[in-house]
């Protein structure tokens, strides 16, 4: 048989646009992204446009003048107010203090409840129950009922059992510690549950095989664990973190910024200065420090931090 001229075989025809297409389509399907873009010019863009504008005025509500230009003066004023810098301190004292604790009791909480021990189901809703209540909540009945001086019963035992007479909220340092210890009370099973889920989630047939090699269970932890584990991890703390930067309602219920101003945060003097005051160019140029601060110290962890989980791992 003779073959077949090449020139004569059927070629698959290129497919034709749609029916009614036009370059204007791609423009129809850019519509859908409209309320997107509106919805972050309005809420995220503008409000970060304008509090930067506002950061260089004088505005105080109860001024007769209303607002004027001022230049670097809030600023300036900012440099020399000790108020600001110990607010800062704090706000730094409850990231890099408190979530380091948080991280260590949730980890050792959910690798136990990880293991096949008896009423595991119960001690996973018992260790959520804190973070069920508002930070409200928790502050008052933590932190005034229990941490008091006068009608909690810690300071009456040390006293009583211990012969020790310890206010926690008389001292600065003291106040601290107890808002540390209220914070991570309230913080720890939110750690905890992504904690649970990373360690749910890896395959157990690795660490099968690890027991069969002889890898005890320390070196299964320190070599696969704690590896695996690490971008579960870093999430939890990235969000923490930012929870903590954020961190007014336990300190206004609690010690309301006391003794004095020790144990103040940043956002808490914004509130103060800001609403209270009614100093809202002031304010706003604290707010917008402290979100220039919160981005190079977040920016800064994570560079670090996935570095050095790329060496780990």
């Amino acid at each position: 048989m003779a073959s077949q001229d090449v020139s004569t075989q059927p070629v698959n025809p290129i497919p034709a646009k749609p029916t009614g297409w036009s370059p204007s389509l791609k423009f129809q399907r850019r519509i859908f992204l409209l309320p997107a873009v509106v919805i972050t010019l309005l809420f995220v863009i503008f409000p970060t446009v304008f509090g930067v504008y506002v950061s260089f005025t004088d505005w105080r509500l109860n001024a007769v003048d209303g607002r004027s230009f001022s230049g670097l003066d809030n600023f300036r004023r900012m440099w020399d107010d000790a108020r600001f810098w110990n607010a800062l301190r704090n706000n730094l004292i409850f990231v890099f203090i408190g979530i380091p604790f948080q991280y260590v009791i949730a980890l050792i909480m959910a690798v136990l409840v990880n293991q096949n021990i008896r009423g595991r189901k119960f001690f996973r809703v018992a260790f959520l129950l804190p973070f069920m209540l508002s930070p409200v909540a928790a502050g008052w009945m933590i932190g005034r009922s229990i941490f008091d001086a006068r009608w909690g019963p810690i300071a009456n035992i040390l006293d009583d059992y211990f012969g020790i007479e310890w206010s926690f909220y008389e001292d600065g340092r003291h106040a601290i510690f107890a808002l540390i210890l209220l914070s991570a009370w309230y913080s720890i099973p939110f750690i905890f549950v992504m904690l649970l889920a990373g360690l749910q989630a890896m395959p157990p047939e690795i660490f099968e095989a690890a027991r069969i090699d002889g890898a005890t269970a320390w070196q299964q932890f320190r070599d696969m664990t704690w590896p695996l584990l690490l971008p579960v991890s870093l999430t939890a703390i990235v969000l923490r973190m930012v929870f903590e930067f954020k961190l007014i309602d336990i300190i206004l219920v609690v010690t309301g910024g006391g003794p004095g101003n020790d144990t103040e945060t940043l956002t808490a003097y914004i509130y103060r200065e800001g609403y209270q005051s009614l100093n809202v160019g002031y304010g706003t140029a604290m707010a917008e420090v402290f979100l220039f601060t919160i981005i190079v110290i977040m920016t800064l962890f994570l560079y670090l931090t996935q570095r050095w989980i790329r060496d780990v791992n």
